[in-house]
């Protein structure tokens, strides 16, 4: 079952790669006490995510901060190597927190997962946005078409922020 606005995210840990190697953070160190956006994607370097998705949020970035927001994070169904080289690769790496959901275990939490076998990528994220208030999801934004991203699009943050 999909998540509901008003609803607390459930718990489920992250993996971050950084300079000092990789560490876990939970839902709670992430979203506990803040005000953060948070958008997921099948996948990093997929082309609708690196080209449309994540685009969006960063040329958007100071403006949803503006907003009171504390952060900005993305998620994937990705290792945490391979979301640190999307961050770089990206000019993301200190706008944008870069969340690895390696075996999917956030999206199926929060009814958000996807089998993309068909396509050879195998369980993912649907892309989607959300609003998260001190862990409680107060906007929620679900992408029905493959390849958009506009309905989980940072202009649809903005105007919901």
């Amino acid at each position: 079952m999909t998540i509901a606005i008003g609803e607390k995210l459930p718990a489920a840990t992250f993996k971050i790669a950084t300079d000092d190697g990789v560490k876990s953070a939970t839902t709670d160190e992430v979203f506990a006490g803040k005000k953060v956006v948070l958008f997921g994607v099948p996948g990093a370097f997929t082309p609708t995510c690196s080209n449309n998705h994540l685009p969006g949020y960063l040329e958007n970035h100071d403006a949803i901060l503006a907003k009171g927001v504390d952060q900005i994070a993305v998620v994937a169904v990705n290792d945490q190597f391979v979301m640190r080289a999307w961050a770089r690769f990206t000019g993301g790496e200190d706008k944008i927190l870069f969340l690895a959901d390696g075996s999917g275990d956030f999206v199926k939490s929060v009814g958000l997962d996807t089998d993309l076998s068909a396509g050879g990528l195998g369980l993912r994220s649907k892309r989607f946005s959300m609003i998260i208030e001190d862990g409680k999801v107060t906007a929620l934004n679900i992408e029905d078409a493959p390849g958009q991203a506009v309905v989980s699009g940072a202009a649809r943050i903005l105007e919901q922020l």
